[in-house]
């Protein structure tokens, strides 16, 4: 298991880290950038940094915390960055792990999104392209969010060093944003005015590739939590005193599934019982199901109502009581055309990085495994794209919520292995890597590079703001999420008290 490099491979990420972040700050050189940007690459590329939010990435990989739960991974960002002089403000919007750090004076202010929740069921060991958890069944970071936090907050604090140098005006925060897999954060952080200021917003994602992208993208959400009680009875000996709850779960899901039949071909829609009794022979008198109802902007409401009639109907068919909890709910994305253009730019300027041949052969091994192509690591940077021009649908971000407040568009960086699954083991063997260190860097340069455009060049931030404003008049925002919801702070709560004692034994501290 590689938990902990040995001191030889450690000096041979070491130089390496010399050799390829060197070489990179030696080509920047001789193009004709701006000081301020040339400056926040060169500091990026220092060995020391790569390694210290390495370090990073690594310890909150190894945490593993699942949304709301991350007191861990939170406290390690939100510490970095007050140390590094910023105004930390924490247990925000009601919600103990969510944090804001904000550096400099005035406008314009620039914001950078950061994520650090993980994922249950996909423990894996590090850095291992076979199977093999590190502790069975328990959360894994499967989706990147450790790399996302930590490249987030190094870039901000790379541009709170050209601040303190340059003396330019403007402020650069960073929104420590928890709970992202189950869609959470970002209404509940509007809502409580967090974003108010903001002018622009730079968002990241792990992935296999190095690029960005613009137009509407994903689906809207609904995460709802459908509850029905009942009454107890003898299974044998008086069923016929009972109302089984769990038999109400089980009609609402039947309902649901006949259901697609009629949706447009956007939607998509996914349960898991959560409760449905514990033996047998009583009949239960509670059981939950827990729905992702998904679809566009537009449809997603009349989908989310018709999903709530088949829920109606299983209760009034079972003589159950039914109770509704809705959790979150999320516009879809909307990028930004200017903002990913800005974007790719620095992307281009910052290049994929070089992977060592130990990297592309892990790689290959993994697709080896996965039965995918062995090509090894990519090599080139992505074009830019036309999201809106694709087929609307899959998967869903509380980002789509923030595109509707400011001029959004988001960064994907590298270090994932082309081919690895999102939300699996393979992708949780991907993040803990010095191919997850060096494509942190890469994107926390684009990051850093693109928030140092739109702090010193006014006209590129007047490009993102005019395209919003446009796009706001047609599309004004109205929260999908219900007035009276708070934070579900009891998610995953019991979750994480099963896990973290036997993951504690792995935790990487970097005192």
């Amino acid at each position: 298991m590689r938990m902990k490099a040995s001191k030889k491979s450690f000096l041979f990420i070491t130089i390496a880290a010399i050799l390829i972040f060197g070489l990179t700050g030696q080509s920047l050189a001789a193009k004709k950038i701006p000081k301020e940007k040339r400056f926040v690459l060169d500091w990026l590329s220092q060995p020391q940094v790569v390694e210290e939010f390495g370090k990073i990435s690594d310890s909150i990989w190894s945490y593993a915390e699942l949304g709301l739960q991350e007191y861990k991974s939170s406290k390690l960002l939100a510490d970095t960055l007050e140390q590094a002089g910023f105004k930390v403000e924490r247990g925000l919007a009601g919600m103990p792990t969510c944090f804001v750090a904000s550096y400099g004076t005035g406008k314009p202010v620039i914001a950078i999104l950061g994520e650090f929740d993980a994922l249950p069921m996909i423990s894996q060991k590090g850095g291992i392209p076979k199977q093999d958890p590190l502790v069975k069944g328990a959360p894994g970071h499967g989706c990147g969010h450790n790399t996302m936090g930590t490249a987030g907050t190094v870039a901000a604090i790379a541009v709170k060093q050209a601040l303190d140098k340059y003396g330019f005006q403007g402020t650069i925060k960073f929104f420590g944003s928890p709970a992202e897999e189950t869609l959470i954060s970002r209404p509940f952080m509007i809502r409580a005015g967090l974003f108010d200021d903001v002018d622009a917003v730079i968002d990241n994602h792990s992935s296999s590739g190095f690029g960005t992208s613009y137009g509407r993208s994903g689906n809207a959400m609904f995460s709802t939590i459908f509850t029905f009680k009942g009454k107890t009875a003898h299974g044998a000996g008086a069923p016929w005193s009972g109302r089984s709850a769990l038999d109400a779960v089980e009609i609402m899901n039947v309902a649901t599934n006949f259901l697609r039949e009629h949706l447009f071909y956007t939607y998509r829609l996914h349960y898991v019982i959560q409760e449905g009794g514990e033996a047998p022979n009583v009949v239960p008198d509670k059981a939950s199901v827990w729905y992702y109802v998904r679809n566009s902007d537009e449809r997603v409401e009349e989908m989310y109502e018709k999903v709530i009639n088949c829920a109606k109907a299983g209760a009034l068919a079972t003589g159950t009581e039914l109770s509704i909890r809705c959790i979150a709910a999320v516009h879809q994305r909307n990028a930004n055309k200017a903002a990913a253009e800005l974007f790719l730019k620095n992307i281009e300027l910052v290049r994929m990085p070089e992977w060592t041949e130990e990297e592309h052969a892990f790689a290959k091994a993994l697709q080896k495994e996965l039965g995918k192509e062995e090509k090894g690591m990519p090599t080139e940077v992505g074009k830019l794209r036309d999201r809106a021009r694709t087929f609307v649908g899959g998967g869903s971000s509380d980002v789509g919520d923030v595109c509707l407040i400011a001029p959004t568009a988001t960064i994907r960086f590298p270090g994932q292995v082309p081919g690895s699954i999102g939300h699996h083991w393979s992708s949780v063997a991907c993040n803990y890597s010095s191919a997850a260190w060096k494509g942190l860097n890469a994107g926390a340069k684009a990051m850093a590079a693109s928030a140092i455009d739109l702090l010193t060049k006014p006209k590129e931030l007047k490009k993102l703001r005019d395209e919003f404003e446009a796009y706001a008049k047609e599309h004004p925002y109205k929260p999908f999420l219900p007035e009276d919801t708070d934070p579900p702070l009891d998610l995953n709560e019991e979750l994480m008290k099963k896990w973290r004692p036997l993951l504690e034994k792995f935790y990487i501290e970097n005192k």
